[in-house]
């Protein structure tokens, strides 16, 4: 029997005592999960398709641990414009054993609903530096005027 589970915006196609990581739930070590959004089931003989997820079925997984993943570079470039960025990312997870299929959504003992984790916020970017207004007594710098050439109808011949 397996299954096709949708969690942190992925789909994964289990079946019992599989060992997987999926983005880090908020749930602790050792601690039973399970997942609702359970999309196709499969037994050998039948299989069940949801639209979109099958409303009893369940999956029940126990957190093993939660670790970050192998570092990410990102890193930006245009050429000959002097621009260069470089940024690492380590993505949070958790590994986790699938410890049952449950078709018609039977009890789980210690059960716990696998909890997504909030949308971040986006950071406020911090101003700490305001602009400097000029001394009372002095005046503030007069604005350059750019002067324009005249051009003249003429094209040069030759």
């Amino acid at each position: 029997m397996f299954a096709v589970i949708k969690t942190g915006g992925k789909q994964y196609r289990v079946k019992e005592g599989d060992i997987l990581s999926v983005e880090k739930l908020e749930a602790e070590k050792g601690q039973v999960v399970h997942f609702d959004q359970v999309l196709l089931l499969e037994d050998g003989q039948q299989v069940q398709v949801g639209t979109p997820y099958l409303e009893k079925a369940r999956v029940a997984a126990e957190v093993l641990e939660d670790y970050k993943d192998e570092k990410v570079i990102v890193f930006k470039k245009k050429r000959r414009k002097g621009y260069r960025r470089k940024k690492g990312h380590r993505q949070l997870l958790s590994r986790v054993r699938i410890s049952g299929i449950y078709p018609e959504g039977q009890a789980i003992e210690g059960e716990k609903p696998a909890v997504e984790p909030a949308p971040k916020k986006p950071r406020k970017k911090e101003t700490t530096a305001k602009a400097e207004k000029p001394a009372a007594g002095k005046a503030a710098p007069a604005a350059r005027k750019t002067a324009k050439k005249e051009t003249t109808g003429k094209s040069k011949e030759k």
